[in-house]
């Protein structure tokens, strides 16, 4: 043990400074746009999952992930669409709050839905302004490169983070002819434009979906904010899923990107079976779920 007084007041100083890791940290504080900076410039990756209710919000939260995104994808995943066009802002709106008051310390990125910002960057900032005051979001999130940056120039200016989308853009899945990988070729090159665009009109990172790996790596080299893979590779700085896929709910077979960690749909289905049986043979509730 060092007798010099100073040396345990230099090693507080240096643990007092070290940064907290973004995934898994602990400060009762909420994730910020430059805590996601600094996780970049550390070369630190990091996970993103959506979320579209109190409960599972908890639990992410709970587990360490630091940003989490009410998707448009809950036109699938929670309202039954087969793709995320019909979703609206007042269908997302309560979803963003839930997940806002279900989480203490995730950022809550809220998805702009089609048809919400396209028109103008007033209809854009109107559309981001009803999820941060509304709903609690804390960035909003939407798709397109060039055509929208006067969207994200308006929104960032009065102090909403922006998260950009490239790539396969579902919103756009109509233009594409379907999911189909984006980017090769001589569209790789606009991609990356578009990619550097987003970062010049102030948005904080930028989401790449079904791009070739080695576009997204050059593109995550290329850029002083961070990208978040979906699809596109290990060298980006994030990945996300969403979280059914990840967890078994959603029927298979489902895109090649997607890697199934747990079989929640067949531990729900057992459960419920199992429950079901009981009622029926009158083995539940038994004397200990029961008032006297």
């Amino acid at each position: 043990m060092s007798t010099n007084p100073s040396s345990g007041a230099r090693q507080e100083t240096t643990s007092a400074a070290a940064p907290e890791p973004l995934y898994g940290g602990h400060h009762h504080r909420r994730v910020s746009v430059r805590d996601i900076a600094a996780a970049k410039d550390r070369g630190e990756r990091w996970p993103m999952l959506t979320s579209y209710d109190a409960l599972t919000a908890r639990l992410f939260d709970e587990a360490g992930i630091p940003v989490l995104l009410v998707g448009d994808s809950a036109a699938m995943v929670v309202y039954g669409h087969e793709q995320t066009l019909p979703v609206t802002v007042d269908e997302l709106i309560p979803l963003v709050a839930a997940v806002v008051r279900g989480s203490h310390r995730a950022m809550v990125v809220a998805d702009m839905p089609f048809g919400s910002y396209q028109s103008s960057p007033a209809q854009a900032l109107d559309t981001a302004a009803r999820f941060v005051k509304e709903a609690g979001a804390h960035a909003v999130k939407l798709e397109g490169g060039l055509r929208v940056l006067p969207q994200v120039e308006a929104i960032v200016s009065a102090g909403i983070p922006v998260m950009g989308h490239l790539g396969l853009t579902p919103q756009s899945v109509n233009v594409f002819g379907g999911y189909r990988v984006q980017g090769r070729g001589e569209a790789g090159e606009q991609l990356m434009q578009d990619a550097k665009s987003l970062q010049e009109a102030g948005a904080f990172s930028v989401v790449l979906e079904v791009v070739p790996a080695e576009l997204a790596e050059r593109v995550t080299r290329s850029l002083a904010i961070p990208t978040i893979g979906i699809g596109a590779g290990a060298a980006c700085d994030a990945q996300v899923l969403v979280w059914q896929d990840l967890a078994g709910l959603t029927p298979p077979p489902g895109p090649r990107f997607v890697k199934r960690y747990a079989d929640v749909a067949g531990v729900l289905t057992d459960a419920v079976r199992t429950w079901a049986g009981e009622v029926i043979d009158g083995t539940y509730p038994g004397e200990e779920h029961s008032y006297h």
